[in-house]
């Protein structure tokens, strides 16, 4: 009597059906995002080919920014067979907060370099004093100088 292999993808093939690495998949089933799968009596991983989409899934939460722990949450709703929408609108809504304030913050500090360029003198550079990079800049009329480093 032979034992037939269980059915379902190994790692590496279950890795370019989803276009990861291998390395992805273990920590995935290590941080419990996929379950263990049923192992060969050689002790190869057979995942089920449903796992692709499951990794599909990972990924597409990923390129929004979602983090793993939230992604874990998404999938162990979507688990039960309810959908996910309630709680993905949540937390789709506070990455859009995060995104409106890195966007805020990457804005300012294009108007702070944007400022130290403009601010650069125009002339040959004397040496600058100890300490800073960059000689003092007069801002304007009557400005104080106002010092790069």
């Amino acid at each position: 009597m032979t034992t037939s292999a269980p059915a379902g993808l190994l790692v590496a093939e279950l890795a370019a059906a989803a276009g990861v690495g291998a390395d992805t998949i273990r920590y995935y089933e290590r941080t419990g995002l996929i379950d263990p799968p049923p192992r060969t009596s050689s002790g190869y991983r057979r995942f089920p080919p449903e796992t692709v989409d499951r990794l599909r899934f990972i990924q597409g939460c990923q390129r929004l920014g979602l983090r793993l722990r939230d992604i874990g949450d998404l999938l162990s709703i979507r688990d039960t067979g309810v959908c996910p929408c309630e709680p993905a609108e949540t937390l789709l809504r506070r990455r859009i907060t995060e995104l409106n304030e890195e966007v805020a913050r990457l804005t300012a500090l294009r108007a702070d370099l944007v400022h130290m360029v403009d601010a650069l003198p125009s002339q040959p550079c004397p040496d600058p004093r100890p300490g800073t990079w960059c000689p003092p800049v007069t801002t304007g009329e009557g400005g104080d100088p106002d010092v790069l480093r």
